[in-house]
């Protein structure tokens, strides 16, 4: 993660000056953590593998369901938490098109304010894993998303989350009374989804998508 501003004091943005900046056609990926715009890690090869892959899945469940054309995955969106001073482009977000109405920013940003918009997000850990584990979560969680993924394929989070020796891991975190209960999945562990009860998939299934 790299800080777009060089000097030892950091310019501080709000979202809206953070949309404002964002370049047009950018294929570079930004988000706005604590005020402060920062260039994302370009996914590469397993990191792109396993999100594109897991998208392919969700879209077939989502139609199995009975869903599809109301639940979305988009190509790209920014989540405006309640903070002003953060936004986040998730790498995996459904979105609910019976609700997305609400949203007065979606057509012309691509913003997501509203937790009613959201089903799921999943964030697939790179090297800059706090913002997965401490951020995002925190925030995600203040929002009311009802449901996010960790997933940790390369077993690179802090060994209080994944253990010593650290292990790939996936955490579904659910919303329950407005706080996320976290679950666990390692191996041959089904996972266990809310939103997605018929995924019928081990976390080491999922972790094989990254090829």
């Amino acid at each position: 993660m790299t800080q777009t501003q060089t000097q030892a004091e950091p310019q501080i943005f709000t979202f809206d000056e953070f949309i404002e900046w964002y370049p047009e056609n950018s294929i570079v990926r930004y988000e706005l953590h604590n005020g402060v715009i920062v260039e994302m890690p370009k996914p590469r090869g397993k990191h792109s593998n396993l999100t594109g892959s897991l998208i392919e899945k969700l879209l077939i469940i989502i139609r199995e369901m009975g869903k599809g054309g109301i639940w979305t995955i988009p190509r790209e969106s920014i989540v405006k938490p309640s903070s002003d001073k953060s936004g986040y482009e998730p790498d995996i977000i459904v979105l609910n098109q019976e609700t997305i109405k609400a949203e007065t920013r979606w057509k012309s940003e691509s913003v997501i304010q509203n937790a009613t918009s959201v089903k799921l997000i999943v964030e697939v850990v790179s090297t800059n894993w706090r913002d997965d584990y401490y951020d995002k979560f925190s925030d995600y969680e203040e929002m009311g998303i009802p449901e996010y993924w960790i997933i940790d394929y390369a077993g690179l989070g802090g060994r209080d989350f994944i253990g010593n020796p650290k292990q790939p891991a996936i955490f579904v975190c659910e919303l329950v009374d407005g706080e996320y209960v976290k679950r666990l999945f390692r191996g041959s562990d089904v996972i266990v989804s809310p939103t997605f009860p018929q995924i019928n998939l081990t976390a080491q299934q999922i972790f094989d998508l990254a090829v």
